[in-house]
């Protein structure tokens, strides 16, 4: 065999085994990463308007034949230890696993829910590439109330305020300015007519606002001399708004120039703003967008108009009352009846 073929069949055979030990490094790679999973916890209706989702599950995974982590316990590993340190479930009743390397796809796998209110549940599942709902009975299950003795709530509105910034008018300034100069001179230095032939001068003018105040819609004009032979520049603006600066130049004789700009306050007050609820059996619900402050529910008590403000432990003397963040940073409030009351 020529010595080029041997060459090209030996640089070939590293090539295939430099593919090969890369596609066995990514292989083992993407199976030797832990698997993750995911699901959420709610309560178990038949109405889906009802499933509250449920936070604070205590939730744990266990296979008989795993061995158990050293973050759980040091001891030696028995059937049925958990797989994973136990975590719980947030305020969405969203929760995440994360397994041990050696627990794959496919393998059996337990899951085990805690919540003192609810039922326990043990529930055998696989692990696979699936998202787990998983549905929890309450102990004692609410009792509907008699609709001659419950209390009648009606006309639920939700109230609360906004900041919002705003502005106010306090004036207008005024001020005029002179720039002197010949006229029909040759400009030799800088400053010149935007032509560069004629000698020119450059003045300005400069009113402070005050403090807390700002200058918009900021004029120059010229309103005495020779003013188609001059320029004004709009107004500089500093120190937040509150001081502007204007410049103006003449490349003739002498003139005069006038500035003005009003004068604004800005101010933050607190907007209230009135929502309805959307009510599905025995809760209501609504979702209040960020930076609302203020919470308070005004409902009719059996035809009664009553405020209760909601404040930061949510509570109400008629209905428990839970929220949660969404990733937009807005919340959503969930309100269901104490026993005794009916909307």
């Amino acid at each position: 065999m020529p010595n080029s073929a041997r060459k090209s069949t030996w640089k070939t055979l590293a090539i295939l085994v430099a593919v090969l030990i890369t596609a066995y490094v990514l292989f083992r790679l993407y199976h030797l990463q832990p698997i993750l999973l995911r699901g959420a916890v709610t309560s178990r209706n038949t109405d889906p308007h009802k499933e509250l989702p449920l936070g604070g599950v205590f939730i744990t995974v266990t296979d008989s034949k795993a061995r158990v982590l050293p973050s759980v316990t040091e001891s030696k590993s028995t059937a049925d230890e958990p797989l994973a340190p136990p975590v719980t479930s947030d305020a969405t009743g969203f929760f995440t696993i994360r397994l041990p390397r050696e627990v794959r796809h496919g393998h059996a796998i337990t899951f085990h829910f805690r919540h003192a209110d609810y039922q326990p549940l043990d529930l055998k599942e696989f692990v696979g590439d699936q998202l787990y709902v998983v549905h929890l009975v309450p102990v004692n299950p609410p009792t509907p109330a008699s609709n001659t003795a419950a209390t009648v709530v009606s006309n639920v509105r939700v109230r609360y305020s906004i900041k919002s910034q705003t502005t106010m008018t306090v004036g207008s300034a005024v001020r005029s300015f002179e720039v002197e100069n010949i006229g029909n001179v040759p400009c030799t230095a800088q400053p010149c007519s935007p032509d560069g032939r004629w000698k020119a001068a450059v003045g300005s003018a400069t009113i402070d606002a005050g403090p807390g105040n700002e200058f918009r819609n900021v004029r120059v004009s010229c309103i005495a001399g020779p003013c188609p032979f001059t320029r004004a520049e709009a107004g500089a603006l500093s120190n937040n708004g509150q001081i502007v600066t204007a410049s103006a130049r003449t490349w003739s004789d002498t003139a005069t120039f006038l500035m003005e700009a009003e004068v604004f306050h800005p101010m933050v007050s607190q907007v209230v703003h009135e929502s309805y609820p959307t009510i599905f059996g025995p809760a209501l619900n609504f979702t209040l967008p960020t930076g609302a402050e203020g919470i308070s529910m005004e409902a009719d008590l059996n035809g009664q108009t009553i405020i209760f403000p909601l404040g930061p432990n949510l509570f109400l003397s008629w209905a428990t009352c839970n929220s949660r963040t969404n990733p937009d940073q807005t919340r959503v409030y969930r309100c269901e009846l104490k026993p005794g009351y009916r909307f």
